[in-house]
């Protein structure tokens, strides 16, 4: 029996999803035994490869797809299987089950299993048991399984009830058949049609046999009869009817069974072996046929399950007598759990808890467990777990310090490969640091890079790569700061240049070449910030124009500084018709063949606009100069006519397009304005002659 308790809990932990030493320092064998072909109905985690190291199997070596870690070859799992071990600590960290409803309640499940034994005189009691499983029901730990179980029983019932009422009309209707067929045998034998005279007696000697007619071919009567028809078919119907029942209570029978021991698979596989056990009594009870096999799918998951794990179909008996031993060797696992408790061996103690846990979480010696042990468990485990979770993150100095906690609370902790884990891979790590040391005094970087990489890689929390670090600092501070210097300039950051500039004029001094870009760098950030201060000012005067030819003038000697342009964008919706008509001016003026009068007319509207305008003036001067290039009598007197008289050639600016007359229309204006300006003046000087005598 041992050997198959085994097999049991073998497809058991397969089924659940759970493996039996989770929770534990357990390493298997250096030498994996053969395994047996996975099911396809479970979930199996993919075996660890030897993975190649460059110094050796010393070093921890992890597998996330396996979440497990080798060293030395071994294979140690760390963290696999989640929800157990979840569900392990939520079972660790709660009260037992021992109060006065968990009494009742396995008292109540002792009742029900009293009551339907085979054993119960004068026989087992089926309603009494029935009564008892509502009140199993309202423990909050039997998770109303008690009351599926009531459901499932009575739906059996009602279909036995069901097919012992279609017995019964069977029988009703085979009394009908049994009728008919005696009255159409009668009939079909001494009926007769009206008026026919009966057979004929046989003629004496020498006498003649007269004519006879048989009784059942008479012509309306016998089997030539309606009557007769429609008996015949009656009974035909009858016998249907009865096949059509024998069909129903056949297939009730298989489908109520069928769903009856479906919940008890599930139950099993739940590890509820209470429960099957009652399941199995009252499977009893109601089917007294002898089917005991499980109705399981052929091919199904669950039928897999039980062929390759059992090697034989499984029946009703065979999950009791699992379902018993199962709850015997809980049982079993919490005395020896108990014992080495009291010798302070928590290593083995809580292993054996572990498998009392996954065996029968829900029996009443797991369930009972005081928490005072409990605890003690839970703190090893979440220790132990601690220490686990270092190993996969390479922290050996942390590993080490939880390894001697470990030890000193469980005497009985198999501490030898992790301390041989922990020598290995600090003394690895810490020669690689050396080897990289060495390379970066000899100014071999590349080796040194690939030193300390593999350095990391074996402890990434070694103490020793902080003082690399400080040495690659002390030594390599300068060639960075060099290398971001000329990063930034090649990327047109100036700002961030001038923005850590006692950190970079340092490192770049000696350098003529750098010296002069950052030079050139403060000269022009310097300009550019006066400018922002000045338009700031005008900003505030509410002098827009002329905060913004105070950058405009800038932009083009400086288009990538994100600072000036970010102010330009500020401004610009204040002075849009002011740079519409700068705009329009240089477009008039850049054009092919150029349009003077137009680029002049819409400088001099900028003008009017902002009459101080240093761009607009300077426009002008240029277009002007271009006129007196034509050395003609019109543009002589048109260059005086503006140098003298600034306002002489402004437009109305609510007059729109300056440009639409064309250039001779201004050259019209122009001539008459000269002949007007003549005249002005030379009343002037004569006023100024007739004042001279009063001075």
């Amino acid at each position: 029996m041992q050997p198959q308790f085994h097999i049991m809990s073998l497809c058991l932990l397969l089924a659940v999803g759970m493996a039996e030493a989770q929770g534990v320092y357990n390493p298997p064998a250096d030498q994996p035994s053969a395994q047996p072909g996975p099911a396809t109905d479970t979930f199996n985690l993919p075996q660890p490869k030897p993975a190649a190291s460059p110094l050796g199997q010393e070093i921890p070596l992890l597998d996330p797809a396996a979440e497990t870690i080798r060293i030395g070859g071994v294979t140690i799992p760390l963290g696999d299987h989640r929800l157990l071990r979840a569900r392990f600590e939520k079972f660790l960290s709660q009260p037992p089950e021992s109060d006065a409803a968990a009494a009742q309640y396995r008292q109540t499940i002792a009742g029900i299993l009293d009551t339907l034994s085979p054993f119960h005189q004068p026989a087992p009691n089926l309603q009494a048991a029935f009564k008892l499983l509502p009140r199993a029901a309202t423990y909050p730990g039997d998770a109303n399984i008690c009351s599926t179980l009531a459901e499932a029983v009575d739906m059996a019932i009602l279909a036995k009830q069901e097919n012992a009422r279609r017995s019964k009309l069977n029988d009703t209707l085979e009394q009908e058949k049994l009728a008919l067929r005696k009255e159409a045998d009668w009939n079909a034998r001494h009926e007769k049609a009206p008026g026919v005279a009966p057979a004929a007696a046989p003629a004496g000697r020498g006498g003649n046999r007269g004519p006879a007619v048989a009784p059942g071919n008479n012509p309306g009567a016998g089997m030539q009869s309606l009557k007769y028809a429609d008996a015949v078919r009656r009974i035909a119907e009858i016998e249907l009817l009865k096949k059509a029942n024998l069909v129903l209570i056949e297939a009730r029978t298989l489908q109520t069974k069928t769903q009856y021991q479906a919940n008890m698979v599930q139950w099993f596989i739940l590890r509820r072996f209470e429960h099957v056990i009652v399941a199995a009594r009252f499977y009893n009870q109601l089917w007294k046929d002898g089917d005991a096999a499980l109705h399981l799918e052929k091919g199904a998951d669950v039928d897999k399950w039980f062929a390759e794990g059992l090697g034989v179909s499984p029946t009703v008996s065979s999950l009791d007598s699992l379902s018993n031993e199962a709850i015997s060797e809980a049982g079993k696992y919490i005395e020896a759990f108990k014992l080495m408790l009291a010798r302070d061996e928590l290593y083995s103690a809580s292993q054996r808890l572990m498998e009392a846990f996954v065996v029968g979480e829900f029996l009443d010696p797991v369930a009972t467990l005081p928490l005072e042990q409990k605890l003690q468990v839970l703190e090893y485990t979440r220790t132990l777990n601690e220490c686990y979770g270092t190993f996969q993150a390479r922290d050996y100095t942390k590993a080490k310090e939880l390894a001697e906690r470990l030890k000193t609370t469980a005497k009985d902790f198999p501490s030898s490969k992790m301390d041989a884990a922990i020598a290995g891979s600090t003394l690895a790590s810490d020669l690689a640091i050396e080897e990289a040391k060495v390379h970066l005094r000899a100014g071999d970087q590349d080796k040194a890079a690939e030193k300390i990489h593999i350095a990391a890689e074996i402890w990434p929390t070694n103490p020793r790569l902080a003082e690399f670090r400080k040495l690659i600092a002390d030594t390599g501070r300068v060639v960075t700061a060099r290398n971001d210097f000329d990063r930034l300039l090649s990327e047109g950051n100036y700002r961030e240049i001038a923005k850590r500039e006692y950190e970079l004029v340092p490192v770049i001094q000696g350098d003529a070449k750098r010296e002069e870009a950052f030079k050139q760098i403060r000269t022009h950030l310097a300009t550019i910030e006066a400018a922002l201060g000045k338009a700031a000012e005008f900003g505030k005067l509410g002098q827009n124009y002329a905060a913004w030819e105070q950058l405009a003038a800038l932009r083009a000697q400086f288009p990538d500084d994100p600072k000036l342009g970010r102010e330009l964008e500020l401004l610009a919706p204040k002075v849009a018709d002011f740079t519409k008509s700068l705009d329009r001016a240089q477009q008039f003026e850049n054009r092919t063949p150029k349009q003077t009068g137009s680029a002049l007319a819409w400088y001099l509207k900028a003008r009017h606009i902002y009459p101080r305008s240093h761009l607009a003036e300077t426009g002008i001067k240029r277009l002007l100069d271009d006129i007196l290039a034509e050395d003609t009598p019109e543009t002589a007197g048109l260059l005086r006519n503006v140098r003298m008289n600034r306002s002489g050639l402004a437009i109305d600016p609510t007059a729109g397009d300056p440009t639409i007359a064309g250039d001779s229309y201004y050259r019209k204006r122009l001539d008459g304005r000269r002949d007007r300006f003549s005249q002005a003046r030379e009343d002037n000087n004569r006023r100024l002659s007739d004042l001279t005598p009063l001075a």
